[in-house]
């Protein structure tokens, strides 16, 4: 499993929201591309970014930011957040994104994903954010009436390279993983999983790990954000944690 940090991008700024909320912001950094170098340095394999206005706006908002991070770290990024057709997929893998994340769209127009993942094949990615269980869009304003299983499901042998499951109840607010929820969706697909959403300390992600080598399931990561930026999350032991051997 990898550590995914969470770099989640409103008004050219770092920041992290509670329970999804663009009015219940903490900024943690001013310079996205300097916070990025940061989570470089200290071992991160990967980087999660979200255009927090972009997934409201239903098109690329934080760009500059964006270009900035790609600027200044080596590590694969990984994006989501106002990506709803094929050129503005095409659009950000040509500038060096690794793998964009499908949200929105995966809900209104399954189809467009089928085709991206065709025709980008391994670096296209479906977020699923659910709360309660059930899928929620448009910067997650917006709650469906179709489950995270059901929505998994439309994309099995699509080609997808990763679902990317967030508990929307839990992000931001310290209180741990929902790990039945991110098990359950695990278990009923074949696309590997990222958790997110809650990731409050390192015996979160020990649990994580225990519960998925327990249910030989592929989960094959982990975002966190806050419990980075607070300190309550070490890099060096959450990265070894992760990567150590079953049951560790």
């Amino acid at each position: 499993m990898l550590l995914f940090p969470a770099i989640d991008l409103k008004d050219g700024q770092c920041v992290r929201l509670f329970k999804g909320e663009m009015d219940q912001a903490t900024v943690f950094n001013d310079s996205p591309a300097n916070q990025a170098l940061e989570f470089q340095n200290k071992g991160c394999e990967w980087l999660h970014l979200v255009d927090l206005n972009g997934a409201f706006a239903g098109k690329p908002v934080n760009g500059d930011a964006v270009d900035a991070i790609l600027q200044t770290v080596k590590v694969p990024v990984q994006l989501g957040g106002g990506i709803r057709d094929l050129k503005t997929i095409e659009t950000w893998l040509t500038k060096g994104i690794e793998r964009v994340i499908l949200g929105t769209i995966a809900l209104r127009n399954p189809e467009i994903v089928i085709e991206a993942a065709k025709e980008f094949a391994g670096h296209v990615a479906v977020g699923i954010d659910a709360r309660g269980g059930m899928v929620a869009v448009e910067g997650w304003a917006q709650t469906s009436d179709m489950s995270a299983i059901e929505l998994g499901k439309k994309f099995e042998d699509a080609g997808i390279s990763a679902i990317i499951y967030t508990d929307i109840d839990r992000d931001g607010t310290m209180e741990g993983v929902n790990i039945a929820g991110t098990i359950d969706l695990a278990h009923a697909l074949t696309i590997p999983v990222i958790a997110s959403g809650g990731v409050s300390s390192l015996d979160d992600l020990r649990k994580l790990k225990r519960a998925a080598d327990q249910a030989s399931v592929d989960l094959c990561g982990a975002i966190s954000g806050r419990a980075l930026y607070d300190g309550r999350l070490d890099i060096a032991e959450a990265i070894a944690l992760l990567k150590g051997a079953k049951n560790a």
